[in-house]
C-alpha cells in the first residue's frame, strides 16, 4: 500500500497493525458495528428532512419566478446551476457506496440492489409535500460490514501516486466547494461552506493518526477503515452537499429584492380623482409623467372633446403649466354621458437637452348621484378586526346619507364607519346600501358588495429574522417566537401555541415539540451550548388570531455566527 520498497522492521510493523485490526474485529466489532448503523441511521434521516426543506425553498423560487420572470429570471437561472451541481455530486456519493458494496460483497451491482437495497418512502425531489418511493441502501441488510480490505484497496490504492477513488472524490468535494463559494460571493477560506478536505483557502490542512504521524484526507477518513464506517462518512458528505445547497438556494432566493427594476420609459398618465362625476360637479385629475424627475417642470396643452391632440387643433387647446412633473387639470360636467379629451405633455429631455413631447387622451362619465362605499384601509372586510369605511356621495352632506348592512355591525365612529364582522358570512360576501333625502324624496344611492376574509398569516419572526445568520448572544435575548403582521393596518395580535425545535448534534437530528412561544431552559441550553455554523430551525409554528382559527406559521431557520 505505502507504494515503496520496505525494509524488514517496517514490514514487522505492518504485519503487527494486520494482527491488530484483526484482533479488533473479532473483540469489538459488534459495539463497532451497532454505533455505525445507528449514526447512519441518523444521517440518512437528516438527508430526508433536508431534502423537504430543499424541494420547500425551491418550490416558493418558482413561484416567484413564475410572478416576476423578468426580475427573478437571472437569481432562478443560478439556482438551477446549484441544484444541478448538487444533483451530480450526490448521485455519483450514491454510486460510490452502490460500489463499495459491489467490491466487498464481491457481486455485481444487480445482485447488490436486490439483495441490499429496499423500498422506501421519501420526499420527492424539489416536490415538497410529495413522497416517492426509492430504492436505497440498507446497510443492516450487508453482511462482512466490518471488511476493510477492499474498500481500502478500491478508495486508497497507493499513497504515493494518489490513484484511489477517495482522491477523486476529494477533488469533486473541493470543486462543488468552490462552485458554492463563488455563487455566494464568499471568501476561499470560509468555514461557512463544509466540504473541507485538505485545504481551507490557501491553508493546508495536516491530519494526524494515532501515531501522530501525517496524513492527508483521504488516508486519515479511508486507510483501514470498515464498509461501515465508508457508508456512513458518505453519507455525512451528502449530509454537507444538501446543506451547502440549501444555504446558497436561500442566498439566491433572498438576492432577489436587492435589484429593483430600473424605469427605462416614460410615458403620460391622466390620474383622475374620480371618472364618476355627479351632474352640475367637476371632473378633476392629474396628468403626469410616470417614472420622470420630479425638478421638472412640464406644460401641457389640453382639448376637451378630442381623441388626439394634432397641428389642425392645437390651437384650440389649452395651455397649462404644471410644477414637479405634475400638471392639475379641471374640466367642467355640465352634461350627462361620457366625455373625452386629449393632451400633450411638453418636457425638457435630460439626456438631449431638447423639448420632448408625449401625447396622452382620457375619459370620464357624467352621471346621476349614487353611493360611493370606500374602504380606508383593505378592499375587503376582515373577520374579528374593525374595518372602517367611508361612506359618502358627491355633493350630498353627511347628515343625508342613512347607511345599511346585510350582515354584522355598522358603527357611527367620527367622520367614518366601523363595518365589524364577527362570524363567517354565507357566501363570503356583504351589502351596504344607503338612502338619502334629496329635495324631500327618500333616493336609494345604491349598494356595494364586499368580500368577508378571514385575517392574513402573520409572520412569525426570532429577532426580527426569518432566516439566515444569527448572533448566540441575540438569539438568546430574543427569548421566543413573535408573529408579526407585515403591511397590515389593522392593529391586532396573534398568540403563538406551539412550535418544534430541532438541531443537528454531532450527526443526531434532536428535534422538541414546545408549547407557547417562549425558549424553554431545554432549548435555552442547546442554543447556549451551540457551536459557530449549527443551525437552528423552528418549525410547525401554530398561532390563534384573534378570529379565533388556529394559524400554520412560516418557518424559522438560524444559524449561529
Amino acid at each position: 500500500m505505502a507504494g515503496f520498497k520496505e525494509t524488514p522492521r517496517q514490514k514487522m510493523i505492518s504485519m503487527m497493525y494486520l494482527v491488530l485490526y484483526a484482533l479488533l474485529a473479532l473483540n469489538v466489532s459488534k459495539q463497532v458495528l451497532d454505533a455505525f448503523l445507528v449514526v447512519n441511521e441518523s444521517m440518512v434521516s437528516t438527508n430526508e428532512s433536508l431534502s423537504t426543506k430543499i424541494a420547500a425553498t425551491y418550490n416558493r423560487f418558482e413561484e416567484q419566478y413564475a410572478l416576476q420572470k423578468e426580475k427573478v429570471g437571472p437569481f432562478w437561472e443560478k439556482a438551477q446551476e446549484v441544484k444541478q451541481q448538487s444533483d451530480d455530486l450526490i448521485t455519483y456519493l450514491n454510486h460510490l457506496k452502490l460500489k463499495l458494496v459491489e467490491i466487498t460483497q464481491h457481486k455485481d451491482s444487480a445482485k447488490v440492489i436486490q439483495q441490499y437495497y429496499r423500498d422506501t418512502l421519501v420526499p420527492a425531489p424539489y416536490n415538497p409535500g410529495k413522497m416517492i418511493h426509492r430504492r436505497m441502501l440498507d446497510l443492516n441488510l450487508v453482511p462482512n460490514k466490518n471488511r476493510y480490505n477492499d474498500p481500502t484497496e478500491y478508495l486508497i490504492k497507493n499513497e504515493v501516486k494518489k490513484n484511489g477513488e477517495a482522491y477523486k472524490l476529494a477533488k469533486r468535494m473541493e470543486q462543488y466547494r468552490q462552485f458554492i463559494i463563488k455563487m455566494m460571493s464568499l471568501p476561499d477560506s470560509t468555514t461557512k461552506v463544509g466540504l473541507i478536505t485538505n485545504y481551507l483557502g490557501k491553508k493546508r490542512i495536516v491530519y494526524h493518526n494515532a501515531d501522530g504521524q501525517k496524513q492527508d484526507w483521504e488516508t486519515h477518513n479511508f486507510y483501514y477503515t470498515i464498509l461501515a464506517a465508508d457508508i456512513t462518512l458518505i453519507n455525512k458528505i451528502i449530509s454537507s452537499v444538501k446543506g451547502a445547497e440549501f444555504d446558497a438556494l436561500n442566498y439566491l432566493y433572498s438576492s432577489v429584492t436587492e435589484k429593483d427594476f430600473k424605469f427605462d420609459h416614460i410615458e403620460a398618465k391622466v390620474i383622475p380623482k374620480s371618472t364618476y362625476v355627479l351632474e352640475g360637479g367637476k371632473y378633476e385629475a392629474q396628468v403626469l409623467v410616470a417614472a420622470y424627475d420630479s425638478k421638472t417642470n412640464p406644460k401641457i396643452y389640453i382639448l376637451p372633446g378630442a381623441n388626439q391632440i394634432n397641428d389642425k387643433n392645437i390651437k384650440k387647446a389649452q395651455k397649462i403649466n404644471g410644477k414637479g412633473g405634475m400638471v392639475s387639470i379641471s374640466l367642467p360636467a355640465r352634461k350627462e354621458g361620457l366625455h373625452k379629451f386629449a393632451g400633450i405633455i411638453e418636457m425638457i429631455n435630460p439626456a438631449t437637452n431638447k423639448i420632448a413631447k408625449y401625447p396622452f387622451n382620457g375619459s370620464y362619465i357624467v352621471a346621476p348621484p349614487s353611493l360611493t362605499v370606500a374602504p380606508l384601509k383593505m378592499n375587503v372586510f376582515y373577520i374579528g378586526v374593525d374595518n372602517p369605511v367611508s361612506i359618502t356621495s358627491p355633493g350630498l352632506a353627511e347628515s343625508q346619507i342613512h347607511p345599511a348592512i346585510t350582515a354584522g355591525k355598522l358603527i357611527k365612529n367620527g367622520k367614518q364607519w366601523i363595518v365589524r364582522i364577527t362570524k363567517k358570512v354565507p357566501g363570503n360576501k356583504v351589502y351596504i346600501s344607503a338612502n338619502a333625502n334629496i329635495e324631500g324624496r327618500k333616493v336609494l344611492l345604491g349598494k356595494s358588495v364586499f368580500r368577508i376574509k378571514r385575517v392574513p398569516d402573520p409572520i412569525a419572526e426570532i429577532a426580527g429574522q426569518t432566516n439566515g445568520m444569527i448572533n448566540k448572544s441575540t438569539l438568546l435575548a430574543a427569548g421566543a417566537i413573535i408573529p408579526t403582521m407585515k403591511d397590515f393596518e389593522f392593529d391586532l395580535y396573534f398568540r403563538v401555541t406551539s412550535y418544534t425545535f430541532s438541531t443537528l448534534i454531532n450527526g443526531d437530528w434532536i428535534p422538541k415539540n414546545i408549547k407557547g412561544n417562549r425558549f424553554t431552559p431545554e432549548v435555552i441550553r442547546l442554543i447556549r451550548n451551540a457551536s459557530p455554523n449549527q443551525k437552528f430551525f423552528f418549525e410547525n409554528i401554530e398561532a390563534k388570531g384573534p378570529d379565533g382559527t388556529i394559524r400554520s406559521l412560516n418557518p424559522i431557520n438560524l444559524e449561529i455566527k
